[in-house]
């Protein structure tokens, strides 16, 4: 799958996508960001607060309880506000 990073998130990680194949026992978006997380220092330091990241699959808005089974796009990104 694509995962995409966004503002902060993308600055904290170094880079704005990837592809990843993460291993079966991540089935959900919080699983995902528990498996980034310790990806390294980077990515720690990017999901360090995981309830203020915000995530979408496949264009999508989604909560972090969300199974990613058959995503080929995941977006992750901090909370937005209005303007």
């Amino acid at each position: 799958m694509k995962v995409l990073y966004f503002a902060w998130v993308r600055e904290r990680v170094g880079k704005a996508e990837e592809a990843l194949d993460p291993p079966p026992a991540v089935a959900t978006v919080a699983d995902l960001i528990a498996w980034l997380s310790q990806r390294g220092d980077e990515y720690a330091h990017a999901f360090e607060k995981p309830k203020v990241i915000r995530a979408a699959i496949d264009r999508m808005h989604v909560n972090q309880d969300t199974t990613i089974a058959g995503a080929r796009e995941i977006a992750f990104f901090p909370p937005m506000t209005g303007g």
